[in-house]
């Protein structure tokens, strides 16, 4: 129990520590809103003054920023997962292609100087090949407060085309935004191509009308027509196994893998009526809780599952020497060994199938005890496990001069 939250703290304490240090090199979680259009209307209000006390009409001019509709858009993703490895946390950072075409439709019958608008995913973030078109032409670009804008005149009742693309690179999970609250989506087309199977939308987003599977992972796309939702689109990054917690879970069930191992010797060796001493029992609970300790530390610096390969042989190993010099060779490499095997090594590496941990471990549990059950049915426990009576003790006095 130590062990397991010694592994906790040092994954926990690390965790927020090496995630900024992740994002500060490869970037945040991207969050992709549409784009916005805004046009100025001159306006021309009055107002009635007293002057002289004389009734005054007073006219003043002023701009009002009018929205654009957006009329369509064509949204082209790519996301290429690559897994990074900071201490005892894999982290799931990304890059990401994102193309977007959108039609922004002037709503007056007189063209209007307009200011497309698109804001980008992330302040900590990189973004390069950035592209820029208006009616697919390119045109001067303004970067500022992390969106991209451009001017350009937009004629009565005309769609300009607003074209984005960028590559970029995130951690974690990438989002499409819609908006803040329920907003209507017009003619709305997305198509996602990723380099992974492994796909995960989180809770309150859009799942895709049709999903094709790739040779590398899916294709998948989002089509509506004329869509009211306060939802939005999203794909979170699979995870890898992660060392530092699997460790600690590993760790925190090591008594009831003793448990387990301690119940099964105890039936074989009182059916084979070999003696163990506690000592004994207390330096087979030592050989097996090293592979907890080896594991915990080999974590940081190699393979989790060559850890474990190794760990559990330096177990095995300690286990199978002690007890072939305790009870025998054949005990150790046959009894010993398979015990182990199945309450060390296959209980603890039924923690790597993420989900099915609890049903394999009861599965195990339950065959051990109908094994034992059917194993030791006709045994009389009330004479097996009481002590022979010891012969009397004979004196030189005893024997010179017996009673009577």
């Amino acid at each position: 129990m130590i062990l397991g939250g010694t592994i906790s703290t040092r994954t926990h304490s690390s965790d927020t520590r090496l995630a900024a240090r992740v994002q500060s090199v490869w970037g945040s979680a991207q969050n992709q809103s549409g784009p916005s259009g805004t046009f100025d209307v001159e306006t021309n209000e009055t107002q009635t003054v007293l002057e002289n006390g004389k009734s005054k009409t007073v006219t003043h001019k002023g701009v009002r920023s009018e929205a654009l509709e957006l009329a369509s858009s064509r949204v082209r993703v790519g996301l290429d997962l690559e897994h990074r490895r900071k201490g005892l946390m894999w982290y799931s950072t990304y890059k990401v292609d994102f193309q977007g075409d959108y039609g922004l439709r002037n709503p007056d019958e007189v063209a209007r100087g307009s200011t497309l608008r698109l804001t980008l995913p992330g302040e900590q973030a990189i973004y390069d090949d950035l592209t820029v078109r208006v009616n697919g032409q390119p045109v001067q670009t303004r970067v500022k407060n992390g969106a991209v804008s451009v001017d350009t005149l937009i004629g009565p009742g005309a769609v300009a085309r607003f074209e984005v693309g960028y590559k970029s690179q995130g951690i974690g999970a990438w989002h499409y935004l819609f908006g803040e609250k329920v907003s209507q989506v017009r003619d709305f087309q997305m198509t996602m191509k990723t380099n992974f199977h492994d796909i995960d939308f989180p809770d309150n987003t859009l799942a895709p009308a049709t999903k094709r599977r790739a040779e590398n992972g899916w294709e998948l796309e989002w089509k509506y027509a004329n869509l009211f939702s306060g939802y939005q689109i999203a794909m979170t990054m699979p995870e890898k196994l992660q060392p530092g917690p699997l460790a600690a879970e590993i760790s925190f069930f090591a008594p009831v893998s003793l448990f387990f191992f301690f119940f099964l010797m105890f039936i074989i060796t009182t059916l084979r009526q070999i003696e163990l001493h506690p000592m004994n029992y207390f330096f087979l609970a030592a050989a097996f809780f090293a592979f907890h300790l080896l594991l915990a530390y080999m974590v940081d610096h190699v393979d989790i599952h060559a850890s474990f390969i190794v760990a559990s042989l330096v177990s095995a190993g300690l286990v199978a020497s002690y007890m072939r010099l305790v009870v025998g060779a054949s005990f150790a490499f046959r009894e010993a060994a398979v015990a182990q095997g199945i309450y060390l090594v296959l209980f603890s590496y039924a923690f790597f199938f993420k989900g099915f941990t609890g049903l394999a471990i009861t599965i195990g549990a339950i065959l051990t005890l109908f094994v034992v059950m059917q194993a030791t049915g006709r045994i009389r426990w009330s004479e097996r496990l009481t002590s022979p009576a010891a012969p009397p003790r004979v004196t030189p006095n005893a024997l010179a001069f017996p009673p009577g």
